[in-house]
């Protein structure tokens, strides 16, 4: 059955998203955008009348586009959304987790799951004391983070006391950040493995270089053999950074792993990172996405197209979300 109500598409960031929308108008599937920067909404509203579900695909980098406002608003418009028993994909849970490095570790670490060793701290002054234990270098990140935005690496305490004296690292919007150890990556490269429906869809290798933190795959517009992506799948605002990626076949253990986070998450649509440690060869996961940017050029990458199995189950998850139709009178 056919979706009479249409899908809207909840977002901040338009760039990343123009493949799905071209995808939903090649099809002819209703749909209606909403741009979270410039929405509001009316309490006494009733949104189950006009969408059969909404895709949340708000980012929490948005800060750093200047639109940081439009986080925690979106985290009441969800709510207002669940409460009237609307279809939402990555609701409030799997946005809320989403939100906060330090949930996703606490996850991690109550699923048995290896991961980044990390302290949790909210004054600048706490950071020298907090790497107590960890092996240097070390990371410091905001726990509201996104694209890598105000990551910064210390070899040293000297390094890092300096830099908590002048003011130069970043809490990010709830003030709270992380002290986290820095892995060196095996072959210098991550896994990325996307997520629908909470199934495997498939994996990438993100070869790194080292020098930067954001590690967007729809930003990623070069294969490891140096080819260029096709530009009309990667946004034209894409960072020349240097880092290339390839399809991966994911083992079987990190699939159940990945999907049992994504349970425990509320995350239908999203994508987990991990990282070999080049000194003892441990798997260890340390990013929980629950906006899912897809890889630029999903053909030559992956074999194929992302989108086309995304738009195929949201046009499911739409019709089955309608309420049945009234028999008719007299029917048999």
């Amino acid at each position: 059955m056919a979706a009479t109500k249409p899908i809207a598409i909840y977002y901040e960031q338009q760039n990343w998203f123009k493949p799905l929308f071209a995808e939903l108008d090649r099809r002819g599937t209703s749909y209606v955008k909403i741009d979270a920067t410039a929405h509001a909404y009316a309490i006494e509203e009733h949104p189950e009348k006009s969408f059969s579900l909404v895709v949340n695909r708000m980012s929490p980098s948005a800060w750093n586009r200047e639109h940081g406002d439009c986080i925690f608003y979106t985290l009441g418009f969800l709510d207002h959304l669940e409460r009237r028993r609307v279809r939402v994909i990555n609701g409030q849970k799997a946005f809320r987790t989403e939100l906060s490095k330090a949930a996703q570790l606490s996850l991690l670490d109550s699923l048995g799951l290896a991961y980044p060793k990390a302290r949790v701290i909210h004054r600048p002054e706490q950071a020298v004391a907090a790497t107590e234990g960890l092996r240097w270098p070390i990371v410091v990140k905001p726990n509201i983070g996104g694209s890598g935005a105000g990551v910064k690496r210390f070899d040293n305490a000297e390094s890092l006391d300096r830099a908590a004296q002048a003011g130069e690292l970043s809490f990010g919007l709830d003030s709270t950040a992380l002290v986290q150890e820095f892995i060196p990556a095996r072959d210098s490269h991550i896994v990325r493995v996307e997520v629908v429906s909470g199934k495997y869809l498939y994996a990438i290798k993100v070869h790194i270089t080292g020098e930067t933190f954001d590690l967007c795959p729809a930003d990623i517009c070069r294969t490891t053999d140096g080819v260029d992506l096709n530009r009309a799948a990667c946004p034209v605002d894409a960072p020349k950074s240097g880092i290339s990626v390839e399809g991966y076949d994911a083992p079987p253990e990190v699939i159940a792993d990945v999907e049992r986070i994504m349970s425990h998450c509320g995350i239908e649509l999203g994508g987990i990172e991990y990282i070999v440690d080049d000194r003892d060869g441990q798997r260890l996961y340390y990013d929980i996405n629950a906006l899912s940017n897809f890889v630029a050029d999903g053909p030559r990458v992956i074999g194929f197209d992302p989108f086309v199995k995304l738009v195929d189950w949201l046009e499911a998850e739409a019709a089955a979300a309608q309420p049945a139709e009234p028999a008719l009178a007299g029917a048999r």
